[in-house]
C-alpha cells in the first residue's frame, strides 16, 4: 500500500486537529436552496375534469344519520416522480336531501388512477366535490396513503369548517 504523504506535488498537513474546533465550525458555505420544481404542478387541481358524481333522493331526511364508505384499493399517480401511490379513502357524512350514489363514486374514484395530484389535494377535491354534489349537513373526508420513502401520510378535510374557538 503506498503511503498518501508520499504523493508527487502534494503536502499532507499532519499538524494535530482540535476537536472542539472541528465541530464548532459551521463548515463551508451552503448554496440557497433551488427553487421547487413542484410548481405549477397542481394549477389546475381545483378544475381538471373528474366523472360527475351522482344523488338520489334521501328518504330520511328529516333526521341525522351517518354514512360511513371505505375505498381501500384507491390509486393516484405522484405528480414529482410519475410513480403510483395507493391509499384507503374514508368518507362520511351526514345526507341532507341526497346520498351519493355508489356506481357514480366508483367511476369518479378511479378517474384518479391516471391523475398526478398530491396527496392533499386529492382528499380536498374529494371533498369539495362531494360537497358539490350533494350538500351534505356535515362531510369528512380521510386520506391514509401508503407508505413512500418510509413516511405515510394521512391526510384529513371536513365540511362544513368547525367552529373556532
Amino acid at each position: 500500500m503506498r503511503d498518501p504523504s508520499q504523493s508527487k506535488g502534494k503536502e499532507v498537513d499532519r499538524s494535530p486537529v482540535d476537536e472542539a474546533e472541528c465541530l464548532a465550525s459551521p463548515g463551508p458555505p451552503r448554496e440557497s436552496a433551488p427553487s421547487s420544481s413542484y410548481e405549477g404542478l397542481q394549477d389546475a387541481v381545483q378544475t381538471f375534469p373528474l366523472p360527475e358524481l351522482e344523488g338520489w333522493k334521501n328518504s330520511y331526511a328529516d333526521r341525522d344519520y351517518w354514512v360511513h364508505l371505505e375505498i381501500p384499493e384507491f390509486n393516484c399517480i405522484c405528480p414529482k416522480t410519475g410513480l403510483p401511490d395507493f391509499a384507503t379513502i374514508k368518507i362520511s357524512y351526514i345526507p341532507d336531501k341526497l346520498c351519493v350514489e355508489l356506481k357514480s363514486l366508483k367511476l369518479y374514484i378511479t378517474a384518479f388512477r391516471n391523475v398526478g395530484i398530491f396527496h392533499e389535494n386529492v382528499v380536498n377535491r374529494i371533498l369539495d366535490d362531494l360537497v358539490h354534489a350533494l350538500t351534505p349537513r356535515q362531510l369528512k373526508v380521510v386520506g391514509m396513503f401508503g407508505a413512500r420513502g418510509g413516511i405515510t401520510t394521512t391526510v384529513v378535510a371536513s365540511w362544513p369548517l368547525p367552529p373556532s374557538s
